[in-house]
């Protein structure tokens, strides 16, 4: 089994929303195969928890576009890492330290990775931010 079109298509719209709001490493892999509740977990990082939150309303705001809201939001208050679970899709938004620290495609690394089509321009927006810090 692998991930639906449908959170396939979702993950991209997110992807595409946390690009513009500049989350960095943003990333998407199917755990279809691996895991009951979910197809896909899409990371996505940033160096403050403003930006964190900044992320994650960039994301619920693309996906309200399309009716979707999530089915549960954990760890809004701390900005440390986020959760939004949309059935089909679950989004992790971390600080960047604690992307290091708890490694989730490390634990996922024998899920195949979703092509989120970003292209170059969103990794140059991203890169640009990084830089100016």
């Amino acid at each position: 089994m692998t991930a639906t079109e449908s959170a396939i298509a979702t993950a991209r719209h997110a992807a595409r929303a946390a690009a513009e709001k500049l989350a960095e490493d943003i990333i998407a892999m199917d755990v279809s195969e691996r895991l009951a509740l979910a197809d896909i977990f899409l990371i996505a990082s940033a160096p403050s928890e403003r930006q964190v939150n900044a992320i994650v309303d960039g994301i619920e705001d693309e996906l309200s576009k399309f009716e979707l809201k999530p089915i549960r939001r954990e760890g809004r208050s701390g900005g440390r890492w986020v959760l939004l679970d949309y059935g089909d899709i679950v989004i992790h938004v971390q600080h960047e330290e604690d992307r290091v620290f708890y490694a989730l495609e490390r634990l996922w690394k024998d899920c195949p990775v979703v092509d989120l089509q970003l292209g170059d321009d969103t990794s140059a927006k991203a890169a640009a931010a990084s830089d100016a810090e």
